[in-house]
């Protein structure tokens, strides 16, 4: 990991170095030698560009909603910048960033990267890109379900794409994969190119464990559509021999200043020039506090964080007098923006023993995972996963009961990790942690459960919500697909669950 310096647009939030980087398409006869079109570009140029693009959308839209969904956060009763997000009422013309800047910018730089390297015989190149395309992609199919795949990226010559469905885009990613893990990659990087890569710094060996642990994320993202797919998919991993993510993958810092800082501060602080926008949710800080757990002081800058019920904006101040001085998540202009860190390859690694291999080792990889995971936050877990540790892992439980240990240690892990997003498609997937039946203000609402003490943490539906009690499954298409592409689907109810859910 390096410490990178590149300009991108806070107003957009997306880290659109693509359009300072030539990667700008023109129809005039008379180019520009300083401005050429994107034909003319190369993957020494593109794959950065589309990296910082990944890291601007994941790091910043989607981790404001994937942290507000995972009640990480809540909005503030004092502003308005997010209550779209936290009543379930995005429409098509909310948060349209994530198809429209992956799609046309991100994927787009990848896939010519993709294309040029293999023009050139340039394996490396083909295999760091073809994996940053398919966990952009991946993005996208989880949280919109359907996307073009077959006939993206033709521009003029078709500018209405067909939309694919999740699990046929799925297949077609891992096959991807696989065909570029199969060349030989072993040249290194010139020192220049290096420059380039800003997860792994050159190193093609990290590269294949993203690669394989990217792999591992979609074949358990299958488990309740395609069981039998997901089962098989996983043991050619294992029998291969395949090596898993052990550090974190993604921009390991940013700069403090405008322009080159963490996007979800770009954007939730520095542009709105305000810190208290997102308050604590009583959801994630009942949890902490009830555990001891001290990333509470890392997540919220104290160990006893004053916190907003769940979509509570309306409250006036005699109903919530204590809403008006709720603790603000911890943000800082350098923090990093993960795509898949150890402790959730671990934390997978340990799903995938105990479904598949009778539980052999899944200890020791949960056990990693809520060290590495601590690690994150500058805190020490040791003390947790000890015998008589709030997290020591239940070895003699059910299957279910342990998937809901790793799940919920996974969501905990999260609120600091850049890709929050992450903890909101894992709930859909395994519905962990659990919904609560009443909202948190309810006498019965009991988020420690004495009998079953690693269970804790249950979701609530927000006060404000829209959708009849119905939590959120996806985004809707943005109106800019809706009114271009008849071959838009036909819009479904924001709580309509995508291909692999629950």
């Amino acid at each position: 990991m390096k410490k990178i310096n590149i300009q991108y647009k806070p107003l957009i939030l997306s880290a659109l170095i693509f359009l300072t980087f030539g990667c700008k398409k023109t129809l005039d006869v008379n180019v520009d030698p300083n401005n050429p079109p994107i034909e003319q570009a190369s993957p020494e140029v593109l794959f950065p560009s589309g990296i910082m693009g990944t890291a601007g959308i994941v790091g910043g839209e989607l981790t404001i909603l994937g942290g507000i969904w995972s009640q990480y956060w809540t909005q503030s009763n004092a502003s308005n910048q997010y209550k779209t997000i936290d009543t379930y009422n995005l429409t098509r013309v909310d948060l349209n960033g994530p198809y429209d800047r992956l799609l046309s910018g991100s994927l787009a730089d990848f896939n010519l990267s993709i294309k040029l390297a293999q023009e050139r015989s340039d394996w490396r190149y083909n295999l760091m890109a073809t994996v940053m395309k398919a966990y952009t992609y991946q993005v996208l199919v989880d949280i919109y379900d359907q996307v073009p795949y077959t006939e993206a990226f033709q521009g003029a010559a078709n500018l209405q794409p067909k939309f694919d469905d999740g699990y046929s885009i799925y297949v077609a990613l891992l096959a991807e994969i696989d065909a570029a893990l199969a060349k030989d990659f072993s040249a290194p990087l010139t020192t220049s190119q290096a420059k380039g890569d800003f997860l792994f710094n050159g190193d093609m060996d990290s590269w294949v464990q993203f690669a394989n642990t990217l792999k591992l994320k979609m074949y358990l993202r299958m488990v309740n559509a395609k069981p039998a797919e997901a089962q098989a998919g996983i043991a050619k991993l294992y029998a291969d021999g395949a090596n898993f993510l052990t550090v974190n993958a993604g921009i390991a810092e940013f700069e403090g200043t405008p322009n080159n800082s963490n996007p979800f501060y770009e954007y939730n602080i520095r542009r709105l020039n305000t810190t208290t926008n997102i308050r604590a949710s009583k959801t994630l800080t009942t949890w902490l506090v009830k555990n001891g757990d001290p990333r509470a002081v890392t997540y919220f800058g104290t160990a006893t964080p004053t916190a907003m019920h769940q979509g509570d904006f309306a409250a006036t101040a005699q109903e919530q007098p204590t809403y008006a001085a709720a603790t603000v998540a911890a943000q800082d202009a350098t923090d990093p923006v993960w795509f898949i860190n150890a402790s959730e390859s671990y934390f997978m690694q340990a799903e995938a023993l105990e479904r598949y291999f009778g539980g052999s080792g899944a200890k020791a990889k949960y056990d990693a995972g809520v060290t590495a995971a601590f690690a994150d936050a500058s805190q020490n877990g040791a003390a947790f996963i000890a015998p008589g540790g709030k997290y020591v892992y239940k070895s003699a439980g059910s299957f279910e009961d342990k998937l809901e240990q790793i799940i919920v240690q996974k969501w905990a892990s999260l609120p600091g990790s850049g890709h929050t997003i992450e903890a909101f498609f894992e709930q859909q997937r395994t519905g962990y942690p659990k919904n609560s039946p009443v909202y948190s203000t309810d006498p019965s609402y009991d988020p420690e459960d004495a009998a079953a003490p690693n269970h804790r943490g249950e979701w609530v539906y927000a006060k404000n919500g829209v959708t009849g009690g119905r939590f959120p499954k996806r985004l809707v298409f943005p109106a800019s697909s809706r009114d271009r592409n008849k071959n838009t689907p036909a819009e479904v109810p924001i709580y309509t669950k995508v291909w692999w859910g629950k």
